[in-house]
């Protein structure tokens, strides 16, 4: 009989996603394959603890998304050191907890998608599913990635930057981009301190909630056009999932309506779009994935214009994975259900790390 390969199953965060990380742990966690694979949970609290949560009942208030938390009763504080190979090593007793072969990082945001902890784990020398350093950080941080694409010719919206402290003139941004615009800060997802600005009103409530979840800011055009998503899958040769299309019932895609409302946004997969579109997409989606150094997997969401004009939106280099997630829902309808898309990312996170092993590290 094989020995089972133990995942490490990472969780929770320091970032304002952390309880959307909570909903895509339990998915995951469910959905393994038992048979294949031994599972050790790691929580990280909102302080930035790493905690080993009693698998019976390692959340709180699961089904509710407003209310749900980690379970931190009884925790055991372990971190994993560097160059030890997957060891997680209590820090009370220093005595090592248990070893893991691969880690799967369930992280929305900052302090897990954005290549602090793909750091982390590469000097441990632990395996792990998705982007690396700098396709994390780049895929993270809308500013950089939006220009990284703009210079590769791939089409994007209008978009400015601004910093903590400068200054964000009203008449200026609605001279170059119009109104309605979008404010968000730049280094967040799940829309959360995104704001649709009408007015002036609406514009100083948005900068101000913005700059609380980062010291960056982008302000994006309005574009008037079907929001769509493709789930990208892969390393060297990743692969393109059929095209889903999110339905906002609310002004936009929130953060209610991907993780709280079950009625916020409806999901067209397959979208109702025709075939040369569809590729189109694909093809965007794969190069946009290829241009951001990312690996493992991706979601590349884009707006369709009523001319036809395909524009990139941005990629989420860890998607969610909740049940109500566009990701597993596309691979779904591709022909890849659930515990089949978790074991090919966990056999590319163990395959690129053997490929990056078999480099020279001395001259």
């Amino acid at each position: 009989m094989n020995k089972k390969i133990r995942v490490g199953i990472l969780f929770g965060g320091k970032s304002a996603e952390h309880e959307v990380s909570l909903q895509s742990a339990k998915n995951v966690i469910d959905a393994i394959d038992k048979e294949k694979y031994e599972v050790s949970l790691i929580g990280i609290d909102k302080t930035g603890r790493w905690l080993l949560p009693n698998k019976s009942q390692f959340l709180l208030n699961e089904s509710d998304p407003k209310l749900i938390k980690l379970n931190k009763e009884n925790e055991e504080s372990v971190a994993l050191i560097p160059q030890s190979g997957g060891k997680l090593t209590n820090l009370t007793s220093d005595n090592v907890h248990t070893s893991i072969d691969v880690v799967f990082p369930i992280l929305h945001g900052p302090f897990g998608e954005d290549g602090t902890i793909q750091g982390l784990l590469k000097l441990s020398g632990v395996p792990f599913v998705g982007a690396g350093v700098l396709g994390s950080a780049v895929g993270m941080d809308k500013d950089v990635m939006k220009r990284l694409l703009r210079d590769a010719g791939i089409p994007i919206g209008d978009f400015l930057v601004f910093k903590e402290g400068e200054n964000i003139d009203f008449d200026a941004i609605v001279n170059k981009l119009g109104l309605p615009f979008f404010v968000k800060p730049a280094n967040l997802g799940s829309s959360v301190g995104v704001n649709k600005v009408k007015d002036k009103q609406t514009f100083d409530v948005a900068i101000a909630e913005a700059f609380e979840y980062d010291t960056k800011i982008l302000i994006e055009e309005f574009i008037d056009g079907r929001e769509l998503e493709c789930a990208v899958l892969g390393n060297q040769e990743p692969q393109a999932s059929g095209i889903g299309e999110v339905i906002p019932t609310q002004e936009f895609y929130s953060y209610s309506a991907k993780y709280i409302d079950q009625n916020g946004a409806v999901l067209e997969i397959p979208a109702k779009i025709p075939e040369e579109v569809s590729e189109k997409v694909r093809e965007l989606a794969i190069k946009t994935f290829k241009v951001l150094s990312c690996e493992g997997l991706g979601r590349v969401d884009v707006f369709l214009k009523k001319d036809g004009t395909v524009l990139v939106n941005e990629i989420n280099t860890i998607p969610g994975f909740t049940k109500i997630s566009m990701y597993p829902q596309l691979w779904a309808v591709s022909g890849v259900s659930y515990p089949e898309l978790i074991t090919r990312l966990i056999e590319l996170a163990i395959e690129r790390f053997k490929r990056e092993q078999k480099l020279k590290s001395s001259y």
